[in-house]
């Protein structure tokens, strides 16, 4: 393996049984869900041998970690160690020895322990769920033998974790640092906080590991801002949104013909309304490097958040007395708001009645079309001195942005809390019982409604945008937290 070596690097390399999480807990810790890159499998013996993953910023190398296959027979390769040690107590010699003689017979041992004869740092990842035996005593042993920096990783793979106090008392005895760390849990704070242990472990190469966490921040917080734009441009392109048709004097003097436009414009409103969702979806997805999660969006299924169920604006959205409150300082009418909470149907004269599936995409139940009020100056209107254009959106209900904004902060919040060492597909479900906008502060709360407001007269407020986007990355860093 070309170059696969770099002294001027700090290196660590991951080692553990087979099937303990080592690929796992690399794919989390490096934000890696690929397959291609890094095969995350429950099928022992995946990872067959070693695999440079090196940690860049700015096109320049800071860290370099090693995948590894797992111990195959550690109890039999000490007992080899303990004999090249010539009957003196092994050291990092002897497992050098044993690295550089012993390929034949124990090719994943002396794989694994390369890295480590070279001089890496030590990452030994175990499942505290299973009891202390025998011979990971001897996987023990052997790293302790090799005289490297050393830190232990805790990573429960399900079941009753009753031996974990056994396993924290035999690796506090043999290793540096013991620290728990569920790769399929673990979010950006957890990461974060591996990392800096590795200060605690290896202090030759401290100010590459500072450096690596100071770009990480500066990156997390760069991201942070990207996902903040993108949910403002989703906000202002939905609350913007408009679908048109043409009337002509047969479509207004036979109403069954209208009817049929109003009908066709829905379906193009809510289907044009999922793709928009999906766009930013997708944007979100990318900046956090997920391949597997999928955006649950689709106007035909009934799935995440349903516009057509009063649960979903008791849940979600401002309650009535915010909205009452945002719509009174930025000039909206009130009286709007009280029809919200008194059933679906009550949500005002001019709402669409219909559904939104997947947070905002449509639901049409049994192939039916949502029922479609007509009314001048909101939701579906005739539009125009001679009255030959018909146009569809927004929804009148002033809960909508509300709704809208909620239903991608819980999105977001799935995203982060997924972790890249996990490989099962899924979808993005807002779940969750809370609404995260109805924790904001009243002058946040007046400061977006403000903007909604400009938003659906179709003319975004430019001059509020600065305050929107700061008011969002400041939102975005409450859910991260």
């Amino acid at each position: 393996m070309k170059d696969w070596w770099n002294e001027d690097v700090p290196s660590f390399v991951v080692v553990g049984r087979v099937n303990a999480g080592k690929s796992a807990t690399l794919a989390t810790l490096l934000e890696v869900d690929d397959d291609e890159i890094l095969r995350v499998s429950p099928t022992p013996g995946e990872t067959t041998g070693v695999q440079p993953l090196p940690v860049v910023y700015d096109d320049e190398e800071w860290i370099r970690f090693f995948d590894t296959p797992g111990f195959q027979q550690p109890v039999e390769a000490m007992r080899e160690i303990e004999r090249l040690a010539a009957g003196g107590t092994p050291g990092p010699e002897a497992v050098r020895r044993f690295v550089d003689e012993c390929g034949d017979r124990f090719p994943d041992e002396v794989r694994l322990l390369a890295p480590v004869a070279k001089g890496a740092g030590i990452l030994y990842v175990v499942d505290p769920c299973k009891p202390l035996r025998d011979s990971f005593l001897a996987e023990i042993e052997i790293l302790r033998w090799s005289g490297r920096p050393r830190l232990a990783l805790l990573n429960p793979q399900g079941g009753e974790t009753g031996h974990e106090e056994a396993w924290r008392e035999r690796l506090g005895t043999a290793f540096n640092l013991v620290r728990t760390f569920d790769a399929h849990a673990a979010r950006y704070e957890e990461r974060r906080k591996l990392l800096k242990s590795l200060l605690q472990v290896e202090e030759r190469h401290a100010g590459h590991i500072e450096r690596v966490l100071e770009a990480m921040e500066a990156e997390w917080g760069q991201r942070r801002e990207d996902a903040a734009e993108a949910i403002v441009d989703f906000l202002e392109q939905s609350l913007t949104l408009r679908t048109t048709d043409a009337l002509d004097e047969r479509d207004l003097g036979v109403p069954a013909r209208r009817e049929r436009k109003q009908a066709a414009l829905a379906e193009e409103y809510f289907g044009k309304l999922a793709k928009l969702e999906s766009r930013c979806l997708g944007r979100l997805l990318t900046i956090y490097r997920h391949h597997l999660l999928e955006p649950d969006v689709d106007p035909r299924r009934h799935r995440g958040l349903d516009l057509a169920t009063e649960e979903t604006w008791r849940k979600w959205g401002l309650n009535r007395w915010q909205l009452t409150a945002a719509g009174a300082v930025a000039g909206g009418a009130a009286g709007a708001v009280f029809d919200l909470g008194v059933g679906v149907h009550s949500l005002g004269a001019g709402t669409i009645i219909g559904a939104l599936g997947g947070g905002t995409a449509a639901f049409f139940k049994g192939g039916q079309l949502p029922e479609l009020k007509v009314k001048l100056g909101g939701g579906l209107k005739l539009k125009g001195g001679d009255g030959r254009s018909l146009v569809v959106g927004p929804p009148a209900s002033p809960n909508f942005a509300w709704v809208l904004l909620d239903s991608m902060l819980l999105r977001y919040r799935g995203i982060l809390a997924r972790a890249h060492g996990r490989r099962d597909e899924a979808r993005l479900d807002p779940g969750g019982d809370e609404s995260i906008v109805r924790q904001l502060p009243g002058d946040q709360r007046s400061l977006l409604q403000k903007w909604f407001t400009s938003c659906l007269k179709g003319s975004p407020d430019r001059g509020r945008e600065p305050e929107v986007f700061a008011t969002l990355v400041a939102l975005l860093e409450e859910v991260d937290g």
